[in-house]
């Protein structure tokens, strides 16, 4: 029985990177001189630590320039909000990975709605999406891409 996995991942390993990168270029421009502003990685968060409100979020920009860059989809970012302390201002950036379990109740549902003759069940933090026909599968396919569920959704081990 053909099947399919939807996942929502990203390159752990592009992401670190990315993050360096982003410390090297924050490193070396004059306006961030003097204001000890860094990238910090831990785990699937981002830490980033600077002076002011405007350089946050230029330090936000130049994040996901390097993420777009080294191929990891912004999509599964997820700014928290700013944090002020004197004169530090910090901010946490989420990488999610995973499908969280709201997320995979809405898409089984939508592809329950589709009327198509496809079973979907929730393993873990993927869906599984089993069927009789390649067509149906490939169906799912193209309708989860024009879906807007605020989450890059990547499609693997197809199985005919």
């Amino acid at each position: 029985m053909p099947s399919f996995d939807v996942v929502s991942d990203f390159d752990a390993h592009e992401a670190s990177n990315a993050v360096d990168q982003a410390n090297r270029e924050v490193n070396t421009r004059f306006d961030f001189k003097g204001t000890g502003s860094k990238f910090e990685l831990e785990e699937q968060v981002v830490s980033l630590t600077t002076q002011s409100d405007f350089q946050l979020k230029q330090m936000a920009d130049i994040l996901q320039q390097k993420l777009v860059k080294r191929g990891v989809d912004i999509g599964c970012l997820d700014l928290q909000e700013p944090e002020y302390s004197g004169n530090e201002a910090r901010q946490k950036i989420i990488m999610r990975r995973g499908i969280d379990i709201d997320r995979a109740r809405k898409l089984v549902k939508q592809i329950k709605g589709a009327k198509l003759k496809v079973q979907a069940a929730i393993q873990g933090d993927k869906l599984r999406v089993t069927g009789k026909k390649r067509d149906d599968l490939q169906a799912v396919i193209s309708m989860l891409k024009e879906t807007d569920i605020d989450l890059p959704l990547q499609y693997e081990n197809f199985r005919d």
